[in-house]
């Protein structure tokens, strides 16, 4: 198999798996234990905070450990509207991640506002729309992603602080696709909460970070024993916790050493071949603001539900759009926010590169995509001689 679904999960870092191995077998003590068993666990534990602060330029006490990205952001909406039931509304885009819409939901069922910013046809947020809808004394926060899991767009997210932050109001990012992709300074672009998920960064699935600026107040979502500083209650996830800092150390040496630039050069290989073979394909989001292992395309009258089956024949690995939504294969609300239409939206498919990747799988993944392409034409062609018969 040629996997090509990062954004859907990564496969886990040897080294990764190394790290936390000893943490399943011998150093199993509980990290609230005062016995010196349990203390080894706690200083490995700050170790990994410490790594996962680096990769963000944050401070160690900013970083609350959870189960991944859907936990950190239901639990700053959750915060945001409970310490500041006075200011009601919430601005998001029409392309968040399902766990902030499903969140907004909440937000509004429990009697706040929720109000969509329009985002330009390449995905960006319109920034002119955005500072015309955040309100002095009514907008509570603004909670939008920085790199769109579908298309890999990426968000101008020093400008939404900008903004945001004149009218008094806090910004959340959802950075699960851009952390270890892309460097990622909450000092310079200085956002108020941030969440990633260790599952999109070469460790396994359950782990996640919620950053909380040490500018505000936070009220946990789950309570319990005290853990993480009283920010999320319940025995801490220790192989976990090892694993993501291990990967957030490996995530931080990968974007020094140039691997940003290998995996660009591999995408944009994999999409030459295919324009130049069908030259009808469409590439969604912005060309210059995108992720570098992201690939999102149209083909058009290439239904994307077969071309999945053909393509997963050929032993490549991708999806329709975006992974949370596999198996419905429903209209995809990013590309209908981004003007999309419906019937090139069922066309799309989405290809997601990791490090693990090579030259050799792109070109190979670009020759099944060609090739599947004209199977479809050929069946096509082949259903409307049945039919003029």
């Amino acid at each position: 198999m040629i996997y090509l679904d990062a954004n859907a999960t990564t496969p886990v870092d040897p080294a990764v798996l190394e790290a936390m191995l000893p943490f399943l077998r011998e150093h199993y003590a509980n990290p609230s234990a005062s016995y010196a068993a349990g203390r080894r666990v706690r200083r490995a534990i700050e170790q990994s905070r410490a790594q996962v602060a680096a990769l963000l330029n944050a401070r160690p006490a900013e970083i609350t450990f959870t189960s991944g990205g859907t936990e950190s952001i239901n639990a700053v909406h959750a915060s945001v509207r409970a310490l500041w039931p006075e200011k009601p509304e919430l601005i998001i885009t029409g392309t968040e991640h399902a766990a902030v819409m499903e969140s907004a939901r909440r937000w509004q069922a429990q009697g706040g506002k929720v109000t969509t910013a329009p985002v330009h046809p390449d995905g960006r947020v319109d920034l002119d729309a955005l500072h015309a809808l955040v309100r002095p004394g009514v907008t509570a926060l603004v909670s939008i992603m920085w790199a769109n899991n579908e298309t890999g767009v990426l968000a101008p997210m020093h400008e939404i602080v900008t903004l945001a932050h004149a009218a008094g109001a806090l910004v959340h990012t959802d950075a699960v696709q851009a952390a270890g992709k892309i460097h990622l300074d909450v000092r310079t672009t200085p956002v108020d909460f941030l969440s990633l998920s260790g599952h999109k960064m070469h460790a396994p699935k359950g782990i996640g970070t919620l950053f909380i600026s040490q500018r505000v107040r936070f009220a946990p979502l789950l309570v319990g024993g005290g853990q993480e500083s009283e920010r999320r209650g319940g025995t801490e996830n220790v192989p976990g916790i090892i694993a993501l800092g291990k990967a957030a150390e490996l995530a931080g040496q990968h974007l020094a050493d140039g691997n940003k630039a290998r995996l660009k050069c591999m995408r944009d290989r994999f999409e030459h071949l295919i324009h130049a073979a069908l030259p009808e394909m469409r590439i969604h989001g912005c060309p210059t603001h995108r992720l570098h292992t992201t690939s999102s395309f149209c083909l058009p009258e290439m239904d994307a539900a077969g071309m999945l089956i053909l393509l997963d024949q050929a032993g490549i690995a991708c999806s329709a759009g975006s992974a949370c939504h596999t198996g419905a294969l429903h209209a995809s609300h990013v590309l209908e926010a981004m003007g999309v239409s419906a019937r090139d939206a069922a066309c799309t498919l989405r290809f997601s590169f990791n490090r693990f990747n090579t030259k050799a799988d792109a070109e190979a993944a670009a020759h099944a995509v060609i090739e599947s392409a004209h199977k479809m034409r050929e069946a096509q062609g082949c259903e409307l001689a049945v039919i003029s018969h």
